[in-house]
């Protein structure tokens, strides 16, 4: 994994698969606006029927859990830490958070990690 640092926000990018992990805290920042961060966390739900192996965390190496955002359809799927260290987003996901936030279109962390992680970036999503 390669460490990014974007506006005090450190982005942990696997290099093999383009997945990216974020500590504790850390996806609200890059958010950057609270109330919509609160209403994405709040739309975390467990999921208890994946059949998707458990991904460890990097930081405890325990066995993180398969967490739901949302209920957009297709459903988004993350892998969130037990002991909560932090966020697992396999490639893509990130942008997805971003895309479900309805951020304003003129969010600049949102196009910056687009265009750093070479997603395509849709402004006329609102």
């Amino acid at each position: 994994m390669i460490t990014l640092e974007l506006q005090e926000v450190e982005i942990d990018l696997c290099t093999d698969c383009g997945g990216i992990w974020l500590d504790a805290g850390e996806l609200e920042m890059l958010l950057g606006e609270p109330e919509k961060a609160s209403q994405l966390l709040n739309s975390f739900k467990t999921d208890h029927t994946s059949t998707e192996k458990p991904r460890k965390c990097p930081i405890c190496l325990k066995k993180m859990k398969k967490i739901i955002i949302g209920s957009s359809k297709p459903v988004l799927l993350i892998d969130k830490c037990r002991k909560d260290d932090g966020l697992w987003f396999d490639k893509g996901e990130l942008q997805d958070i971003f895309d479900r936030a309805q951020l304003d279109k003129d969010n600049k962390i949102q196009k910056l990690l687009a265009d750093m992680f070479g997603q395509e970036h849709n402004t006329d999503k609102q």
